[in-house]
């Protein structure tokens, strides 16, 4: 498989899938360029050698054919800033033709919205509610064949190919996967970020030190069952955490007061619980919670053990008791993955457990553990807490990583891997 750093872009245009997906305010400023910033090491090696930069990404979810709020033109001026060049534009990704064959070495071209057009999903837009079954079948059949014609003219412009797009790895799109095919092997590879990315998610899945440790946050079981599940076939550990923690402590017969629960998931908690035990996976719940008396950060607050919230009561948070616990496994770590707060870290008052946790990923890490952060609230976790530096790998990725963890193939990683 070709490498971004053995190839040389000199002479060459290449086609550079990025994720600028990035938040903006009313008034399009750009609150968090993180994903710019992490694309810039591949653009700027393709810059250096003397190659010439088509730079091509989507924006937010747009359901109108063009929708100017997600349009990439708010951040041309702040790319061109981080690059270090002038960077142009196209106003339409699919007739960018006469400004491509412009591109001089050391240029670099933004692509508009890729999403602008149906054809980069790969789904049909505007059907009626009421279409027939027939008419959703021939307006897919529509797209899938014009999709062939979109990603024809993309990889046109373009002498060789790179990913560095993690974050829409998992989705088989024009750009993201089906563009490759047009492409030797030589003349496809991933950019640097994408390169960390796979090569982070190999070591945690595939490369593992002894013991595992996953710790799973979040308020839902039924959202993470597929990882939990291929996560019961490899780890040692598994702490759960978050809200999904009183969904297993009221199939155990606890009381939970008003904290989150899936009732329909009560016998796949007490499934998990019993593959665990077969698998000789310590799974491990909190003990202990911090209970508020309403979903406030001004709540009134009294620790309680997890399976005894009182009436009108709801958990937040994980306890002392809890901290230590989760603590003393994870720092006995050699491989970690995190993925998921263990309470409503947004709340000032509900931080400590989630802090805890990244605190003791730091610290296994200074001994030699490989530790993998990643899912949008966990990044957005050691963040706030100013631990990003202190881990192994903190994954831009979140749908992405979370299919891989699932132990699903990503159509973007298999159209360069072959």
């Amino acid at each position: 498989m070709q490498t971004i750093d053995n190839f040389n872009f000199a002479g060459k245009k290449a086609f550079v899938r990025v994720d600028f997906n990035v938040p903006v305010d009313e008034n399009f400023n750009i609150t968090d360029d993180t994903r710019i910033r992490a694309a810039l090491p591949t653009l700027k090696k393709i810059l250096a050698d003397g190659g010439s930069l088509i730079i091509a990404s989507h924006m937010g979810r747009p359901k109108k054919n063009p929708d100017p709020k997600y349009s990439l033109k708010h951040i041309v001026s702040h790319v061109s800033e981080l690059l270090g060049v002038d960077v142009q534009f196209a106003e339409d990704c699919q007739k960018a033709q006469a400004q491509v064959a412009a591109l001089k070495p050391g240029e670099a071209l933004l692509l508009e919205n890729l999403r602008f057009y149906a054809e980069e999903e790969g789904k049909p837009r505007g059907l009626a509610e009421d279409a027939s079954e027939e008419e959703k079948k021939a307006a897919k059949k529509a797209i899938k064949e014009s999709q062939k014609e979109f990603t024809k003219v993309l990889a046109s412009y373009a002498d060789c190919y790179v990913n560095d797009a993690f974050g829409t790895a998992h989705r088989a799109h024009a750009s993201t996967a089906l563009i490759a095919d047009y492409f030797d092997a030589d003349h496809k590879m991933f950019g640097y970020l994408m390169e960390k990315e796979v090569k982070a998610v190999d070591k945690v899945m595939n490369d593992i030190q002894r013991p595992f440790t996953a710790i799973m946050g979040g308020s839902k079981v039924s959202s993470k069952i597929e990882i939990i599940e291929n996560l019961l076939t490899k780890v040692d550990n598994l702490i759960l955490a978050g809200g999904m923690t009183y969904t297993f402590m009221k199939a155990m017969g606890g009381k939970i007061g008003n904290s989150i629960c899936e009732d329909d998931k009560l016998d796949l908690a007490l499934d998990i619980l019993k593959k665990a035990k077969e698998n000789g996976v310590n799974l491990i719940l909190a003990s202990d919670a911090k209970a508020a008396d309403a979903f406030s950060n001004d709540a009134n607050t009294q620790f309680v053990p997890s399976n005894e919230i009182p009436d009108g009561w709801e958990g937040m948070d994980i306890g002392p008791d809890s901290e230590k616990e989760f603590a003393k496994v994870i720092e006995n770590s050699k491989t970690i993955l995190w993925n998921g707060p263990t309470g409503v870290f947004e709340f000032d008052n509900f931080t400590s457990g989630s802090r805890a946790v990244g605190e003791a990923i730091v610290k296994a890490t200074q001994n030699g553990a490989f530790s993998l952060v990643g899912g949008g609230d966990s990044v957005a976790c050691v963040n706030k807490f100013g631990l990003a530096n202190g881990v192994s790998y903190v994954s831009t990725g979140g749908g992405a990583l979370l299919e891989a963890i699932e132990g699903k193939v990503l159509p973007g990683i298999a159209a360069i891997k072959g």
